[in-house]
């Protein structure tokens, strides 16, 4: 039997009482009951110790630490490093939203946030666990092979796991464009989902260079968190198929993948 979003466990990290009592009904309105409550990031860190969630809904700031540093911790953690993540917050900072986005997290959610929104999160979080749903049609996964670009190491588990979930488990990795290329001339890969902002060459000097050589057949879809228009009109220029957020969700990975790979 499929999972469903109301089979859902969920552990929300909020100090404030009101702010809890408002998620928490949201989540009965989607048919979530399976719900437990702490108020930090300690608190939060002992409860993964002994339970894993489906999914940790979070808010940026507590009396003991901020979002950044539990999710990094959470991240860290072998036991807990795949759980999936939500930020729900009013901070608006590049620099403490950022960080968040690179730990690879399902959503950053505003407050108050959109209902619509906070759904497309829940669909994600079920979607990630069941692998099934999502399997690309007309395409032969079990031939597919992928390239994850990115510095991170947690961002590439978590664009590695996203793409598990679309049904692509043949999945190799590099931590730069120019590592990328070092892999590209081991053997063929159907398609590269790229980071923007890494050392020694970036996703558009990859993408240029890709563009440009025996490679160029090789659809690329990159994720980053820049915003600057300037920069992401280069990159299209490159020869970049799709650019997404960093918090892109299995179904519009699936999307992109469909129209990129079928194309």
């Amino acid at each position: 039997m499929s999972l469903q979003i109301h089979d859902l466990a969920v552990l929300l990290i909020e100090p404030s009482a009101t702010q809890s009592k408002i998620i928490k009904q949201v989540l009965l309105d989607e048919g979530i009951d399976k719900l437990d409550r702490v108020e930090n990031g300690q608190q939060a860190l002992a409860y993964l110790k002994n339970t894993q969630p489906d999914l940790i809904i979070s808010t940026m700031y507590f009396d003991d630490m901020t979002a950044i540093e539990l999710v990094q911790s959470i991240r860290a953690d072998a036991h807990s490093q795949d759980i999936n993540f939500m930020l729900i917050s009013s901070e608006t900072s590049f620099a403490m939203i950022d960080p968040i986005k690179q730990a690879g997290v399902l959503a950053v959610l505003p407050k108050p946030f959109d209902r619509r929104d906070f759904r497309t999160a829940l669909r994600s979080a079920r979607d990630t666990i069941e692998v099934s749903s999502l399997t690309l049609e007309n395409l032969d996964m079990d031939n597919l092979k992928g390239l994850v670009v990115d510095d991170s190491r947690t961002a590439r588990r978590h664009i590695t796991k996203l793409l598990m979930a679309c049904g692509i488990d043949n999945c190799l990795q590099a931590e730069n464009g120019k590592k990328a290329i070092e892999v590209l001339h081991q053997g063929p890969v159907d398609f590269i989902i790229t980071d923007y902002n890494m050392p020694e060459m970036n996703g558009q000097e990859l993408a240029e260079y890709l563009s440009n050589s025996e490679f160029s057949y090789i659809p690329v879809l990159m994720v980053t968190s820049e915003s600057e228009n300037s920069r992401l009109s280069a990159v299209r220029q490159a020869g970049v198929c799709a650019l997404f957020d960093k918090t892109i969700d299995p179904a519009s990975l699936k999307s992109a993948l469909s129209a990129m790979l079928e194309n």
